[in-house]
């Protein structure tokens, strides 16, 4: 296989058209890849025209890219796998009473399972991406690590915890060294037109931020069949619930209720089909639970070891100490009380010097 040759997933923004250009000056042999992975038309939510890293306007971007750095660029149908691997589960997800990240699964399964599957058919050893990450090869350990970017602001590694070794090994990320704003930069000095493109904000298949309405949507037959059930606070019914895909863990707006003062949800029984709302200190815990583990930087965790954990992409991480650890699940317990642990949700393990230790999926206790 040609160890000079990278595919680069391209989604048409300033991030990936600078990793793409970057490593064509570094002497890569460069294709791109723009990956269709939804349609409007299918996902809804932007009536008026599309935009986002699957839009006709994204994909020429990312060819004209390609255009002036004199490199071959594809576009690629991953409509089928995207929908099985990342729609469902996170259609499956809400309808269980959890919160999930859907970014977490398209990175292990679409960006880079089926993206390294395309690179062997190409002949080209590596995958690259515009993700700010750092990754590093440990001779000791012999393990491939994800180390936190120098841009703390913009660091991915939490959207990367589910990578495997055979992935990294075989991975390229040349972002991680540089700030967002030194990547618009470069962007403007090669003349890369995406140069000062906003980013997206939002999950990609939700363009409008509505899951209510997307799930309304997408599968009104399920939505059809929901019951309404009990709102509860402090052990006492106070109302009724639409149905438990709509509510999350820590959601203020939207409850239907006024008790005078702000109010939260807490947790969701999806066997009783109740909703129980909080105060503010009632979304506070010390312990979490997460499943579905993956080791990345480390093949074990110790037992009593202190670490940084994150809860959610905004967090910014804080200790916590390893209660329990096999190679399926990991128990922590927080110095501190942390608010809203929302089953669904990802947790990613860092030591002091920003490697990503492990991460998982939370679950509840």
């Amino acid at each position: 296989m040609n160890k000079n040759r990278v595919i680069v997933a391209m989604s048409g923004g300033v991030d990936s058209s600078v990793a793409a250009a970057l490593l064509k000056q570094e002497g890569y042999e460069v294709i791109g890849i723009t990956m269709k992975t939804w349609g409007f038309m299918e996902v809804g939510g932007a009536p008026k025209h599309e935009s986002g890293c699957c839009s006709l306007d994204a994909i020429f971007d990312a060819k004209s890219i390609a255009t002036k750095f004199d490199f071959p660029h594809y576009t690629v149908d991953f409509t089928k796998a995207f929908e099985g691997a990342v729609i469902e589960d996170f259609v499956d997800e809400y309808f269980n009473g959890r919160t999930p990240n859907p970014c977490v699964i398209c990175n292990r399964k679409i960006k880079w399972e089926e993206m390294l599957f395309k690179a062997d058919s190409l002949d080209a050893y590596y995958v690259a991406t515009g993700h700010y990450a750092k990754i590093e090869y440990n001779e000791q350990t012999d393990r491939y690590s994800l180390k936190l970017a120098e841009d703390s602001n913009k660091d991915q590694t939490y959207t990367l915890w589910g990578l495997t070794q055979e992935s990294l090994s075989r991975t390229l990320l040349p972002l991680g060294k540089y700030s967002k704003p030194e990547v618009r930069k470069i962007a403007e000095e090669m003349g890369i037109k995406t140069a000062n493109k906003p980013d997206s904000q939002e999950i990609c298949f939700v363009a409008d931020n509505n899951y209510e309405r997307f799930l309304r949507e997408r599968v009104p037959e399920k939505i059809a069949g929901i019951e309404e059930g009990y709102l509860i606070y402090k052990g006492e019914k106070i109302g009724s619930h639409k149905g438990i895909p709509f509510y999350t863990i820590g959601q203020r707006k939207g409850l239907g209720v006024a008790l005078g003062k702000p109010v939260y949800v807490k947790n969701i029984n999806k066997t009783d089909n109740i909703v129980e709302l909080g105060d503010a200190e009632d979304l506070l815990q010390i312990s979490l639970t997460a499943d579905q583990v993956n080791y990345v930087s480390v093949s074990e965790m110790k037992i009593g070891s202190t670490v940084i954990a994150k809860i959610r992409y905004s967090d910014k991480g804080s200790p916590a100490v390893i209660k329990y650890a096999d190679k399926s699940k990991i128990k922590i317990d927080f110095i501190e009380p942390k608010r809203a642990i929302t089953p669904g949700q990802s947790l990613a393990i860092y030591d002091e010097q920003g490697y990503l230790l492990a991460g998982g999926i939370i679950t509840k206790e």
